[in-house]
């Protein structure tokens, strides 16, 4: 398990366990441009704490921590919170909904992208293994 940046001075390893994995929960959760609207209404994205909170898990992106993340759009959207002004747009619901669309676009892009790839990887090793039958090499000359 990986120690946190800023280890609490008498913070146990259960505790920084703990806190190493609702940390992890909560940065990946920013991965979701709905609650990143439900924070900007509520207005945790105007109070200097929890700013504050944003710069110091900067630290995600560092290769060592950023390993597990299941989410890595969550990092872009982390850095993007640094900015007052994207932190004013996610107030509003119709950005929240533009910035869930793009990411859907994308995955469908990337989803398709890559079936198209493995079916041609999957296409040229078929031509090159040669004609088979039963399964089994053809090894008639």
């Amino acid at each position: 398990m990986m120690s946190l940046k800023g280890l609490g001075v008498g913070e146990t390893e259960d505790q920084n366990k703990i806190r190493f994995q609702v940390e992890l929960e909560f940065v990946q959760c920013l991965a979701n441009p709905n609650y990143l609207n439900f924070l900007a209404q509520r207005g945790y994205l105007k109070e200097n704490t929890f700013i504050n909170y944003l710069k110091y898990l900067l630290y995600w992106r560092e290769p060592d921590y950023a390993r597990y993340l299941k989410y890595p759009t969550c990092l872009y959207f982390l850095e993007l919170l640094q900015y007052e002004h994207f932190r004013a747009e996610l107030g509003k619901a119709q950005c929240a909904k533009f910035i869930d669309d793009q990411q859907i676009l994308l995955w469908q892009h990337y989803t398709r992208r890559r079936n198209r790839l493995m079916e041609m990887t999957a296409q040229r090793n078929s031509a090159t293994d040669g004609p088979h039958t039963n399964g089994q090499p053809n090894n008639t000359k």
